[in-house]
């Protein structure tokens, strides 16, 4: 029988994730604090040749979004398998020392939530909820760097977790892990629009949803029906849009600055699908106003993340309206001040003035824009900016047979089919 040793459970974690053995490493010296840990260490591990120790086991659970029970099971496993070498036992494997069937464990592996083969605890302590919220703003830090995919996994494994907390945690405690939820399962919609994958973002959305009302939080509510409208913003359902923010600000008067200004902003990009160019301004304006009483991003907004985020909205909007000069003003503006943090999105924000510039007929700069972004893009592999991408192509179709126009598919070359 084939044996599920820590060094196999490692190797599966990671490449669920998608991530090499030296990403992994990195993201175990961020979360630990250790410099001294590199690729050849992981390797040893997942080939067996040495076990890591209970601490580096429960910072190796959080870098995976795992409990730490099951690295230490597994580690148990690992260490009969040695005697077993040594003494000719049999040995047997992580399904049966956990108490669960191979094909119940199989999957979980396969879905990222290996959480499902661990008894729940029965009692849930408070502190876990700042600890779920300390873990979530790393994340966000992360996301800003290296793009969607070096994070779905572990974000949507914590999700998981989360959920299974709720099932034993007690009365306040399950409101606060409901209201943390929230946050995780938007953030993890967020990750699979950014990755191109909008069926599995509405899904998650669904969870935030639900999350929201058992948390009894009216600003959860009011962030998961904004959430979900950014979601409709993408499939340019601008109504739907609309009617989402609208919600969502029903109890404005009882709502945080920070939750109005992302319900107002996302409203503004309804008013935009809908050619409504006195609203976006109105609506923004409004967001602007508000913006400077936003003191901690509570709920992951990236209002305050984001440099210049009313103006980012605006000319994002203008954009969509087909004012290419207005919009081109404006990103003259946002993309130069963007920190380093900031570079995923500069990959987006390149690409939508690339339009603009192509709009404009200046389609040297357009190219130059899109050379910018594409190399981003080739980096994070965000499926937000090869969109953009893909519109400056669809924009520059009048020099397609021109020289320029050949120097865009060479820009474009690298970053596939998708532009």
């Amino acid at each position: 029988m084939s044996m599920d040793t820590l060094g196999e459970v490692l190797r599966r974690l990671r490449v669920e994730r998608g991530w090499t053995q030296q990403q992994t490493a990195d993201e175990y010296c961020r979360i630990s604090g250790s410099v001294t840990k590199d690729a050849r260490e992981l390797a040893r591990w997942e080939r067996g040749k040495r076990i890591p120790t209970p601490e580096t086991r429960r910072y190796l659970a959080v870098v995976f979004g795992v409990p730490v029970a099951l690295l230490d099971r597994a580690a148990a496993v690992a260490r009969q398998a040695r005697r077993a070498e040594l003494g000719k036992e049999s040995t047997p494997s992580l399904v049966e020392v956990a108490g669960v069937d191979r094909r119940t464990f199989v999957g979980t592996v396969a879905a990222v939530a290996l959480t499902t083969a661990m008894a729940v605890p029965r009692h849930v302590d408070p502190a876990l909820v700042p600890y779920f919220e300390q873990q979530l703003a790393g994340h966000y830090r992360a996301d800003m760097l290296l793009g969607p995919r070096a994070l779905i996994g572990t974000v949507t494994a914590q999700c998981n977790l989360i959920g299974q907390l709720m099932e034993t945690a007690d009365g306040l405690v399950r409101q606060r892990m409901a209201q943390v939820g929230v946050a995780y399962a938007a953030f993890a919609a967020w990750l699979h629009l950014d990755a191109g994958d909008p069926a599995t973002a509405l899904r998650w959305h669904d969870v935030a949803q639900e999350l929201a009302h058992r948390s009894r939080n009216r600003e959860a509510v009011a962030c998961a029906l904004a959430d979900r409208a950014m979601a409709r913003t993408d499939q340019g359902m601008g109504r739907a849009v609309a009617d989402l923010c609208e919600g969502a600000l029903m109890d404005a008067p009882h709502l945080s600055p920070e939750v109005q200004v992302f319900a107002l902003q996302q409203q503004a990009h309804g008013a935009s699908l809908l050619g409504d160019r006195r609203q976006v301004d109105d609506l923004l304006d409004r967001a602007g106003r508000l913006l400077n009483r936003v003191d901690v991003e509570v709920w992951g907004t990236a209002c305050l993340r984001t440099p210049n985020y009313v103006e980012v909205q605006r000319a994002t909007c203008y954009g969509r309206l087909g004012l290419a000069q207005e919009a081109d003003r404006l990103w003259q503006q946002v993309i130069p001040s963007a920190p380093s943090t900031s570079r995923r999105d500069v990959g987006v924000w390149a690409g939508r003035q690339a339009v603009a510039a192509a709009a404009m007929r200046e389609p040297e700069r357009a190219v130059e824009l899109a050379r910018r972004s594409a190399g981003i893009v080739v980096e994070t592999g965000s499926e937000r900016a090869r969109r953009e991408l893909a519109a400056v192509a669809a924009a520059m179709a009048p020099w397609q047979a021109e020289p320029i126009g050949q120097d865009l598919a060479e820009v474009l070359a690298p970053i596939g089919k998708g532009a």
